[in-house]
């Protein structure tokens, strides 16, 4: 149970941590993204504005003048910056029909003009405006007359995007797993006062078990003694009835310490003839109760464990469901394998179980009729015995309601040959 508390509290810790860190991140480049894409894009347009080629060509329209510096489209500022000055840009000028007007390779030649002019009329054919292509950030324009294609070389802030982005992972995994033993760590400081309370618990209730468990009998034999010098009596009837019912609440709560405290001795044993054998004196109960037990036994299915606890399992499942099952009905007992586990399953007909309670029910003096006050001499405790035996024999129980059913269903794993 604390173990999976602590799982719990990692995972919980965890989650946040790479949730946080994923979230800065992705703000982060996207962010530094839109950023170095609306840059490329200001510095190829301004590129593209102050790019005239070097010899007219017949077809050429006339370029109508601009008005003055201060009316073009780029910033003098900006395109005197040293950003835009040690920036590499190609550029490649192409008629309307298709041919290579100039081609302006920058220095040194990391791109051939034939790999230029391929990729600028692979641009025009697409009618792409602006992009990236092969570490190179474009831009096409129409310039009066023909189309241009600025190129801007971008393979060294790609690269170091990459090398940022590698380090951050890495260091960033490191942090988290850092991050993952300081959880852990944090997560047994958080539980340890709660695990030192339920030993405490578990000892008390051991505790109390063995200390009631000798005057219960020391009471038991005294008013049998005086029954015998006295004869029958009511009040030593009375005696004698409540003190039987202290002896039944002292012998569950040593059950259900022996099963939490005691690792029982594990034996390999067939499920399906102890679960028989537990059936059989429980038709008689059954049918005293105007009620029929059927069981559906697979055989052939094997278990490691310890039988003196799985028959307590079987009979207590079996009690709960006589003892809730509506009058005239019937109470199924089936033992199947499923996906390599062994399902112990008994159900009953009776009052649904609300949603809020199905997991209370196997908590310690737990019951869903807060109106009985254990003169059945049931005390809550048989599910909570039930639930520690399932969890140490690696099981897991649980309780379903659906068409006015209920089901207990254990399931226990089954040992592979």
């Amino acid at each position: 149970m604390f173990k999976k508390s602590r799982r719990k509290i990692v995972a919980a810790i965890m989650s946040v941590l790479v949730l946080l860190w994923v979230g800065t991140l992705g703000v982060i480049y996207t962010s530094s993204y839109i950023e170095m894409s609306n840059r490329n894009e200001r510095m190829l347009t301004a590129h593209a504005d102050m790019f005239t080629l070097s010899q007219p060509f017949d077809n050429m329209l006339p370029v109508m003048p601009k008005p003055d510096g201060d009316g073009k489209r780029f910033d003098r500022n900006f395109t005197e910056s040293p950003m835009f000055q040690l920036s590499t840009f190609y550029t490649v000028a192409m008629s309307y029909d298709g041919s290579v007007l100039e081609t302006r390779n920058g220095q040194p030649y990391i791109h051939s003009d034939d790999e230029l002019k391929e990729l600028a009329t692979e641009i025009i054919k697409d009618k792409k405006t602006k992009g990236t292509e092969k570490d190179l950030a474009f831009y096409k324009a129409d310039k009066q007359g023909y189309n241009l294609v600025v190129f801007m070389d971008n393979t060294v802030i790609n690269e170091n995007a990459a090398t940022l982005f590698r380090y951050t992972l890495i260091f960033g995994g490191m942090a988290l797993l850092i991050f993952f033993f300081l959880s852990q760590f944090l997560a047994k400081k958080i539980i340890r006062p709660l695990e030192e309370n339920h030993l405490k618990q578990k000892q008390f209730i051991s505790d109390a078990g063995h200390e009631l468990k000798t005057p219960v009998s020391v009471v038991n034999a005294n008013a049998e003694l005086l029954r015998r010098e006295i004869g029958e009596n009511q009040w030593l009837d009375n005696i004698l009835y409540e003190n039987e019912r202290m002896g039944k609440l002292v012998g569950q709560l040593l059950d259900l310490a022996r099963t939490e405290s005691v690792t029982p001795k594990i034996e390999h044993i067939d499920f399906s003839r102890l679960t028989q054998g537990e059936a059989l004196p429980f038709e008689s109960v059954a049918f005293e109760k105007g009620l029929e037990l059927i069981c559906d036994i697979r055989n052939g299915i094997t278990v490691e464990g310890n039988s003196s606890q799985l028959k307590q399992l079987v009979s207590i499942l079996l009690d709960n469901g006589i003892r809730h099952s509506t009058d005239g009905c019937t109470v199924k007992l089936s033992l199947t394998k499923e996906h390599g586990s062994a399902i112990l399953s008994v159900v009953n007909k009776g009052n649904e179980i609300p949603e809020e309670q199905r997991k209370q029910i196997f908590e310690r003096f737990y019951r869903v009729d807060e109106a009985r006050n254990g003169e059945d001499k049931h005390y809550g405790l048989g599910l909570a015995i039930a639930k520690a035996v399932t969890e140490a024999h690696k099981g897991n129980i649980e309780v379903l309601c659906y068409n006015s059913l209920v089901e207990l269903r254990v399931t226990i794993p089954i040992k592979k040959a």
